[in-house]
């Protein structure tokens, strides 16, 4: 909002500099973004003299002036009637960018250089007087800038005013607020009127078909205006403040508006149908032209003014082309109301609209002052226009203001604070800011601010009140006291930051989903009838079909997170997630059960391929091994992998999934997705997964890792080829070797799997490599065959197992 300096004069004595009024503003908390003189283009505009005038060679109505600008001579092309030899006019220089946006400059005109311009009052915005040049009396210094010699300045200051003040969306607010700040006082405007004819009741009536949404509607009305310009005071104050004028009874309508925060409209009475107002609500489908000429599909709901017949106007944000003040307008209604802001703020975002009005009624005006912004239009256009006030006001006041009654505590407001303000002190500050003390019980007050302050609902409000104007300056700066004890250890999220530092440690990206799922996630997990993650909760105001219910599993996100990627090309993946999961009690009122847990995915090739090689495709022992990896830096205890039967494997793939057990628990499941299961989110390629309980990964992870030494001495290895049964799983083979009960087994890993023939199609052939160390001594080869031989007929035996050949 931008405020001149001059005009917020008339009703406050303000500070000796607009450097000092911005800087009461800022500290009051109305920011001011920017401050400029409004009659700075007059630097460049100087006392000219007309040295000589003679006509113009090659026109009838021009004349070729010679001007003295102070220490040169310019020649000025001039079409004044009253260019002469000898007067002393306002000459604008090449560059000065005059009121209308002209800008001018040096330039032929009719084969003659023009080095300036003379003006007039009018194109300087100085007067309304178009009929010649502006002639200045002596004595004038010639060549000096004219704002200077006739003292012109009118600082301007926008302000950014924030949504919850809108009682400083006018000069009488801002005028308050430095009355408050420098202990001044508000001199208000006179809105006394002249004994009215005839009476108001007879004229016009309102009627209130929709109160919630029109709590008050109030009406003056003049017969016998005259539409015309505005007089130069009325169009200068609006210019100043960035407003164009328009005539003298849409001028006087804004003018209050910028006064005292009310928007006003003015009807042509008589074309009013019916003589009368109703304001109702629209019906789907409505149309209406509003002033801008622009015919508007309205929707039910949409507040209207209306006469005897039809819409007049768009409540709060624009009045109608059928209604509109014209030159022929001899009789108006002006109308003064108070609207619902949300029924405003509605309106004016749907169709489109952001009016000075509706800008001020969506942040909410004053029902109490619609009365004394109608009696000031009225003053106002019989001053400009003429006419005659018919007696007495139409005021439709269905729903009076509730007014608030807060109370505070001054000790409180000290405490809040930090400060020691006397109480004494707080109550002027109170009253400084308008709010009334209705009741005082020493330290107990009971305060209702004005209709024109709707932020002010609490105990808190009227604190900041006194914080703002006994000033924040004012305010001590003290250091915070808090005591400086540990805080509680949490394991749980200490676990949580340790998993995800190993995760992305181990090359995995983190991923962040959506707590919600589409409903149709079990069946596309194909997750069998009874399993608890069917226990799904449903949202009661979704924001789409696919986020319908609490997931009860972290997969469907991060598949869909892998189709995306793959859509973009991006189709290596690694990636984890750290959430939690839901299940429905089957209850309305009661509280689902969460879990949190740890969900990894990977696709793709194998990370760190070299150039020249061709990319290994990710497969089961890829996520298996990044498990053990992964527990074993945890501090789990011999994390043991065992097959998933076929009815527990659910969203995973029989065969190609294994259920982690860690100490007794099992925290976790890993496997291979099924493929129909990737494919319902648009997947075709291997998905392989892993998820773990993070309680139950917390219990079998100590976190300790333990110690073990350098061995002094080398290992030696031996290899055994077991032609075995194909049911028998290489895991049992591998657990009997290592726990042969031999000292010397360090390890025991599979090197070679191989099914086909010549091997018989109910067998496999297993190769194991067993490794053999002692920590005392370098073992004899003899020593090692020993062992060895001896550790293959427990395999052999245990398995009914044979060797090649």
């Amino acid at each position: 909002m931008i405020i001149s300096y001059g005009w917020l004069s008339q009703y406050v004595d303000l500070p000796s500099s607009p450097e000092e009024l911005s800087r009461f503003l800022t500290m009051a908390g109305l920011e001011v973004e920017a401050v400029w003189d409004r009659f700075a283009f007059l630097d460049t505009v100087v006392v000219g003299r007309i040295l000589s005038c003679s006509p113009h060679p090659n026109a009838d109505k021009l004349s070729l002036c010679q001007v003295e600008a102070g220490d040169r001579t310019v020649t000025v092309v001039c079409g004044a009637p009253n260019a002469a030899e000898g007067i002393a006019a306002p000459l604008a220089l090449p560059g000065t960018r005059l009121p209308d946006g002209t800008v001018v400059a040096a330039a032929d005109i009719r084969g003659q250089r023009s080095e300036g311009m003379l003006c007039s009052q009018w194109e300087l915005g100085l007067g309304q007087d178009a009929s010649g040049l502006m002639e200045l009396a002596e004595p004038h210094f010639v060549g000096e800038p004219l704002n200077k010699v006739l003292s012109l300045s009118d600082p301007c200051l926008e302000l950014s005013i924030t949504p919850n003040r809108p009682d400083c969306l006018s000069l009488l607010g801002v005028a308050r607020e430095v009355a408050a700040a420098t202990g001044q006082t508000v001199k208000p405007p006179d809105p006394s009127l002249p004994a009215g004819e005839g009476d108001i009741a007879g004229e016009t009536s309102i009627t209130i078909d929709a109160p919630e949404l029109c709590p008050r509607y109030s009406a003056r009305m003049v017969r016998g205006i005259r539409v015309g310009p505005s007089p130069f005071w009325l169009a200068d104050r609006l210019i100043s403040v960035g407003q164009r004028p328009i005539n003298n009874i849409v001028d006087v309508t804004n003018y209050v508006m910028l006064e005292t925060g009310q928007p006003l409209h003015a009807f042509d009475f008589d074309l009013l149908e019916e003589g009368r107002i109703v304001v109702r609500t629209a019906k789907k489908g409505e149309r209406f032209t509003t002033l801008d000429s622009r015919e508007n599909e309205l929707s039910e709901g949409m507040l209207l003014i209306c006469d005897g017949k039809k819409p007049v106007a768009l409540a709060g944000v624009m009045g109608g082309k059928n209604s509109e003040v014209s030159e022929t307008t001899t009789n108006v209604l002006i109308e003064s109301a108070h609207f619902d802001p949300a029924s405003i703020r509605k309106t004016a975002r749907r169709l489109g609209y952001h009016t000075e009005a509706s800008h001020r009624f969506e942040r909410g005006t004053d029902p109490d002052g619609t009365l004394f912004a109608a009696d000031r239009a009225a003053r106002l256009m019989l001053e400009c226009a003429g006419g005659t006030l018919v007696q007495g006001v139409a005021d439709a006041h269905p729903l009076p203001r509730q007014v608030p009654r807060i109370k505070l505590s001054v000790k409180r407001v000290n405490a809040v604070l930090g400060t020691d303000i006397p109480d004494a002190k707080v109550r002027e500050l109170l009253g400084a800011a308008s709010m009334e003390i209705v009741e005082d019980h020493g330290d107990l007050l009971t305060v209702s601010p004005p209709g024109f302050r709707p932020d002010v609902t609490r105990p808190e409000d009227l604190v900041e009140e006194v914080a703002r104007l006994w000033g924040y300056d004012n305010i001590p700066v003290t250091s915070p006291t808090a005591l400086m004890d540990a805080p509680p250890a949490q394991p749980g999220r200490d676990f949580a930051q340790a998993v995800q530092e190993l995760a992305v440690g181990m090359g995995f990206w983190q991923t962040i989903q959506y707590s919600f799922a589409s409903a149709d996630s079990p069946d596309r997990l194909d997750l069998p009838e009874g399993d608890d993650r069917r226990r799904m909760l449903p949202i009661r105001n979704p924001l789409t079909e696919d986020q319908a219910v609490m997931r009860t599993s972290l997969l469907p996100g991060l598949l869909d997170t892998v189709a995306r990627n793959i859509n973009m090309n991006n189709r290596d993946l690694w990636l984890f997630e750290m959430g939690k999961v839901f299940f429905s009690n089957q209850g309305r009122d009661v509280l689902p059960d969460e879990h949190d847990v740890l969900a990894l995915v990977m696709t793709g090739s194998r990370p760190g391929g070299m150039w020249g090689q061709k990319p290994v495709p990710c497969d089961f022992y890829d996520m298996k091994g990044a498990c053990e990896e992964l527990l074993l830096r945890l501090g789990a205890e011999n994390p043991v992998f065992s097959p998933l039967d076929a009815s527990d494997c659910g969203p995973l793939r029989p065969g190609r999934s294994a259920r982690v057990t860690c100490g007794g628990d099992s925290p976790g499941v890993v496997g291979e997705v099924k493929p129909q299961v990737a494919a319902a989110w648009g997947v075709k390629v291997p998905v392989y997964y892993a998820e773990f309980a993070m309680d139950r990964l917390l219990a079998a992870c100590t976190g300790k890792v333990r110690y073990r030494p350098l061995p002094k001495f080398p290992a030696t290895s031996r290899d055994v080829t077991l032609i075995l049964d194909k049911r028998i799983r290489a895991g049992d083979v591998l657990a009997r070797a290592a726990g042969a009960g031999h000292e010397w087994v360090e390890d025991a890993r599979v090197v070679d799997l191989y099914e086909g023939d010549p091997v018989p199609e109910d067998k496999k052939s297993l190769s194991v490599r067993i490794t053999y160390r002692s920590s005392e001594r370098t073992l004899l080869d003899e020593e090692v065959n020993e062992l060895h031989q001896s550790i293959c007929e427990d395999l052999i035996r245990a398995f009914g197992a044979h060797l090649p050949g």
